[in-house]
């Protein structure tokens, strides 16, 4: 019983070392197929997803804090209804000042349904973005923009 067994695995271990047969389907590697990948991505790439928030109406408030790692910008703005949400500062030029001002974009995302006007301390939004250190070398100005107006701090 195990000289034929020792016989085949000696056939098979052989027949795979064989350059001849390395790539025919007597060699036992071959007998599972060949190692392939496998994408489920389209010919082109995705889509990249485009960012549908809009720029807040009226930026009202905007201070940058230092802290020991850098600064916090914090901005504040009024919507024209209630239910604004997602709200970021979002980095103009990926982060990266130009002509010495480090610029964001306050953006919002409009509400799902109708909404009500209310107050105005009701339509205030609040967003807020850590800088590092490095991010601030060179940096003489940061400016929060909205739709209607924009305000700097100098540093």
């Amino acid at each position: 019983m195990h000289k034929p067994v020792l016989a085949a695995l000696a056939l098979v271990l052989a027949l795979g070392g064989c350059a001849t047969v390395r790539d025919s389907r007597l060699n036992p590697v071959n007998w599972f197929g060949r190692e392939s990948t496998e994408t489920l991505a389209p010919r082109g790439g995705w889509l990249t997803e485009t960012d549908r928030r809009a720029l807040v109406p009226v930026v009202t408030e905007m201070e940058a804090i230092p802290t020991t790692g850098g600064a916090l910008v914090r901005a504040s703005g009024v919507t024209e209804t209630q239910g604004w949400w997602d709200v970021e500062l979002r980095p103009v030029n990926r982060g990266r000042p130009v002509d010495g001002a480090l610029i964001y974009e306050f953006v919002v995302a409009e509400p799902r349904g109708a909404t009500a006007v209310s107050t105005e301390a009701s339509r205030t939004v609040t967003a807020g973005v850590k800088v590092p250190t490095e991010r601030l070398a060179g940096v003489r100005r940061i400016v929060v923009r909205g739709a209607q107006n924009a305000r700097s701090v100098n540093r």
